[in-house]
């Protein structure tokens, strides 16, 4: 008679006998059954493919990265020329989706956000990554405005995924500025969306191959998120303990460079804002963290973006080599060698 081997947490299981009995000088003696714990991850790591929809090269990178195993989640871009493709590849390989609200580039969603609108050129496009910021900072934006269109968004996000998003951030991280921030934390709780994204990275300051200009952004960046803690959490808003993608975008994701990132990121469980959503129990230890990254292959000419073509950066081999980068079996090799899990929002 052969005895089944379980195992699971909870579970037992006898090990190098085919019974629950041995002989010993001709005597039978019963076995204890041992219990055995599983081994549990370190870290639940989200690896989220931003601009889901932008082009149709760019959805089938995220999706051919995603069957990979190099990224676990997805950020839907809904103003992006191929959103509705990028939906049902979503569905149809069943991956994790949430939403990459648009506010900076490209066309409106909301059909009440006409020429004249605060959010809008004379041309009738959003006023760009920076150009939003100026027109924040000069106090020409309206903020109703920015919720109209960020609650259109919500809104078709639904009629094309055929659910609410588990998660929403902002794209080129409007999200966390000022003003922006109180309006975006108001529409995800009246949503019932639960996670958002708080883009501080650990060693950013720390990179000598930033540029002094991408630096400077990302710094302020970092201002503007470390600012919105308050108010996400005012809102029930919840986040992962750590946040990674700054330094790793383009180019400049390598696998030393990833794995720098994510040593900086682990180094201080206890530095902000870290512990403010931590799973951790005194049992099993736990963090989890978020990558941000940008895979995909490069876009054609005058094919994707959101209303105005694709951009220099979306046109460029950089996406391809994230791509690459993502699915390296060294670096999925080290993901299970530091007990990282890759899952989605949902599953924190």
């Amino acid at each position: 008679m052969e005895w089944p081997t379980l195992v699971g947490r909870g579970c037992f299981f006898i090990s190098h006998f085919d019974s629950p009995f041995s002989e010993i000088n001709g005597h039978k003696r019963v076995l204890k059954w041992r219990p055995v714990t599983m081994p549990q991850p370190r870290v639940k790591l989200v690896v989220t493919g931003d601009d889901f929809g932008y082009c149709p090269r760019r959805n089938q990178g995220i999706v051919d990265c995603f069957l990979a195993g190099g990224i676990s989640n997805v950020s839907l871009l809904i103003n992006a020329s191929w959103a509705k493709e990028a939906a049902e590849l979503a569905k149809r390989h069943h991956i994790p989706i949430g939403l990459h609200a648009n506010l900076s580039e490209g066309l409106p969603v909301s059909p009440g956000l006409k020429r004249g609108s605060t959010l809008l050129t004379s041309d009738g496009f959003f006023h760009g990554k920076m150009g939003f910021r100026k027109a924040l900072q000069s106090g020409q934006l309206s903020m109703p405005e920015v919720e109209q269109e960020l609650r259109a968004q919500v809104r078709m996000f639904g009629e094309l995924v055929g659910q609410m998003p588990s998660h929403m951030d902002g794209h080129q991280h409007v999200h966390v500025l000022p003003e922006v921030r109180e309006v975006f934390a108001q529409v995800l709780s009246d949503y019932g969306i639960s996670y958002t994204r708080v883009p501080v990275e650990r060693g950013l300051h720390a990179c000598p191959w930033l540029s002094p200009a991408l630096r400077d952004f990302y710094t302020q960046v970092e201002k503007d998120a470390l600012e919105s803690i308050r108010v996400f959490k005012q809102h029930g808003i919840r986040w992962p303990d750590v946040y990674l993608g700054l330094t790793t975008m383009g180019a400049n994701m390598t696998l030393s460079k990833l794995r720098r990132a994510f040593s900086h990121a682990l180094a201080d469980p206890a530095a902000p804002p870290s512990g403010v959503n931590s799973t951790n129990t005194t049992e099993y230890p736990m963090l989890t963290a978020e990558l941000m990254v940008h895979p995909g292959y490069p876009s054609c000419p005058l094919e994707g973006g959101c209303g105005e073509g694709p951009d220099e950066f979306s046109q460029s081999e950089d996406r391809q080599h994230e791509l690459t980068t993502l699915k390296d079996p060294s670096l999925l090799a080290f993901y299970t060698q530091e007990k990282f899990h890759l899952c989605a929002f949902r599953d924190f």
